[in-house]
């Protein structure tokens, strides 16, 4: 777990890092992570990014490879949250008639805008949401 300030745009920013195993039992300790690190943002942003940060965990560990780590970048006005792991397949939404799968229309529904960006290594879906 590691904390840096950076600037974008002459605003500061503050990247918190969480690096992240490969079972669903980290979830638990990812949102509790993520609670701590953000105690002074509001219940309903709070709310949602735990949200979004769950299902983002949870592609990477069922669909992505080791290594994993989470970002949690405070920037002016926003949230941006970033999931990296060493997986080369992109994270594709299901379509409506699939029966499970619903993590990335949650996502969707819940940020104001969310991509992914595709490396040598590996690739890092991210989201943001608009702070309150």
């Amino acid at each position: 777990m590691s904390t840096d300030q950076a600037s974008s745009a002459g605003a500061k920013v503050e990247v918190l890092t969480l690096d992240v195993s490969g079972d669903l039992s980290e979830l638990a300790r990812v949102r509790a992570w993520a609670r701590a690190e953000l105690r002074d943002v509001t219940e309903e942003d709070l709310t949602d990014t735990i949200l979004v940060l769950d299902e983002l965990v949870s592609n990477a560990v069922r669909h992505g490879n080791p290594p994993r780590q989470v970002r949690l970048l405070r920037l002016p006005g926003r949230l941006r949250i970033e999931v990296d792991d060493s997986g080369k397949a992109p994270a594709t939404p299901r379509p409506p008639s699939d029966t499970g799968g619903r993590g990335l229309a949650l996502i969707d529904a819940c940020t104001t805008l969310w991509g992914q960006e595709h490396r040598e290594d590996g690739k890092t879906v991210w989201a943001e949401l608009t702070r309150s």
